[in-house]
């Protein structure tokens, strides 16, 4: 089993990365085989509407100048799916819309998500992250995918570097038991 997580945070190792890496980590403790993937800071434009790839039958997107069609395999070979975000504006970053926008318009009429399961994890400094938290969560259920949850709503601090990991014992503590819980639920799914 493999996860694959998207770091929506143009910021390197900063508090949604250590989400992130919290999560991860369990999945690893648990044998799952995991990576991180940077998309924040990333070129990677927005759909253009062109309907080239259902048109097409190709699978993939016709904009080839940045790493989507790279994502797409790794999502298709995925069995679960971490997105993770910053809170931008109440809201998640453009490299991270650019992603759940293009990949779910590819992948969703093959119905190459379908089963799989999803989470999100949101760092915000103040407000917004449950509105972020709410439209990661889109990108799994218009998909199909089983949404593993953790034992409060997955965010946590973010501003300064470092401050989830200094300051939200609670932010940590969700992060991890999602990345158990959805270990649970794979192994559940895949039994």
């Amino acid at each position: 089993m493999k996860v694959i997580a998207f770091n929506g945070s143009p910021r390197k190792g900063g508090n949604t990365e250590f989400l992130l890496k919290t999560a991860l980590g369990e999945l690893d403790a648990a044998g799952i085989e995991t990576e991180l993937i940077q998309v924040g800071g990333q070129v990677l434009r927005g759909c253009t509407a062109c309907c080239w790839c259902r048109e097409s039958g190709e699978g993939r997107c016709v904009i080839d100048e940045d790493p989507l069609n790279s994502y797409l395999v790794k999502l298709r070979e995925a069995d679960g799916v971490l997105l993770g975000s910053p809170t931008y504006f109440a809201d998640m970053t453009a490299e991270m819309k650019a992603l759940i926008d293009r990949a779910g318009y590819v992948l969703r009429p093959q119905g190459a998500l379908r089963r799989k399961v999803g989470a999100a994890l949101v760092a915000a400094r103040r407000g917004g992250a449950i509105h972020t938290f709410d439209s990661l969560n889109h990108f799994f259920l218009i998909n199909e995918m089983v949404v593993a949850g953790s034992c409060y709503w997955n965010d946590g601090l973010g501003g300064a570097v470092g401050a989830v990991e200094a300051n939200d014992e609670e932010g940590v503590n969700t992060a991890r038991t999602l990345g158990q819980n959805m270990a649970w639920l794979l192994r559940k799914l895949n039994a």
